[in-house]
């Protein structure tokens, strides 16, 4: 849903009523994951997606419908549907889309991602066909999706979490941070870079970064909301400051927390933090030394490795070859 909102709120403001279609469940090579999303306006204008294209046409046409006092539906194309090859689904995947309009829970949801308060939208599929309702989350239902970010659908309904926005902490003004603040940034990260140097935090240094910090990286992180969201990079390489900053990441709960260093470097590192009362199993968790493994030789390829491994961790993968991946999905 966020990467449709601003274009639903100009339509809207516009007095330009708008149809969603929502991908549900996913089957096979089905292109576009469960809970993406593609709004239609009645004057025809077209945000997001969910099928790469190949489905786009059918599902206007359904929104369309739907606009002009069609009640909300759940169309099945797959590779045996001869309407599935006359749209291009001819990958093997199947997909299930729901289309609907928008109504006031939508722009309640809307509301509460633009105040950036986490909650669940939920939605009938079977008999209550497109009711709906949001979890807040104190729901203990709620908290469990928001940690896992993951949509389902469990007893005839659509959960669909929206956590906080991904967040990428960056430790340490180096000459990395620069390229990894610009990289995040294209891929939608709010990205905040901490450092105690002055000539390090400068805002001028980093124009991408919605925040730039000039504090002692414990007590910045520790001033900040580190939950599930927040993916933290340690780029310091100074004992002072990286042991207070991952004993700060770990206490606040980060998806991620990964420190820059060789492999010795790091093993000084765990002896210190265990020496200091860091639990070893607690310390398992910090990614190190950090990145995937690019044979990065530039600044630009070690933020694209450290980068591609936040990516990884945020989808629960390792980041290996994608061939082999498929391989042993077979």
């Amino acid at each position: 849903m966020r990467d449709v909102i601003a274009e639903v709120v100009l339509w809207l403001s516009e007095d330009d009523p708008v149809a969603l279609a929502t991908v549900i469940s996913t089957w096979g090579s089905a292109p576009r994951p469960a809970g993406s999303r593609m709004a239609i306006s009645r004057s025809g204008r077209i945000a997001g997606s969910v099928s790469g294209g190949c489905l786009e046409g059918e599902v206007f046409e359904q929104a369309q419908r739907v606009l002009k006092g069609g009640g909300a539906g759940l169309f099945h194309y797959g590779v045996s549907d001869d309407l599935a090859w006359t749209v291009g689904l001819s990958c093997g995947g199947e997909v299930e889309v729901l289309v609907e309009p928008l109504t006031e829970v939508h722009r309640q949801l809307i509301a509460a991602l633009t105040e950036e308060r986490p909650v669940v939208l939920e939605t009938g599929l079977e008999r209550a066909l497109g009711a709906r309702r949001l979890l807040a989350e104190s729901d203990p239902q709620a908290r469990e999706l928001l940690a896992h970010e993951t949509p389902e659908r469990i007893d005839g309904r659509f959960l669909e979490p929206f956590p906080r926005p991904h967040e990428l902490i960056v430790v340490g003004g180096s000459h990395v941070a620069i390229p990894l603040t610009r990289l995040a940034k294209e891929l939608g990260f709010r990205v905040i870079v901490i450092d105690a140097r002055a000539k390090f935090a400068g805002a001028e240094r980093f124009p991408r970064a919605d925040r730039v910090i000039q504090a002692w990286p414990d007590d910045a992180l520790r001033d900040l909301a580190v939950d599930a969201s927040s993916f933290i990079v340690i780029l310091t390489h100074d004992p002072k400051f990286d042991d207070p900053a991952i004993r700060a990441a770990l206490e606040g709960g980060a998806r991620y927390v990964g420190a820059i260093g060789s492999r010795k470097t790091h093993r000084d590192r765990l002896k210190r933090l265990q020496a200091a009362g860091v639990p070893a199993e607690r310390l398992e968790a910090v990614h190190a030394p950090i990145g995937l493994d690019l044979g990065s030789q530039t600044a630009e390829e070690t933020a694209l490795a450290i980068l591609a491994e936040v990516v990884a961790v945020s989808h629960g993968r390792s980041g290996g070859l994608m061939r082999d991946a498929l391989r042993s999905a077979r």
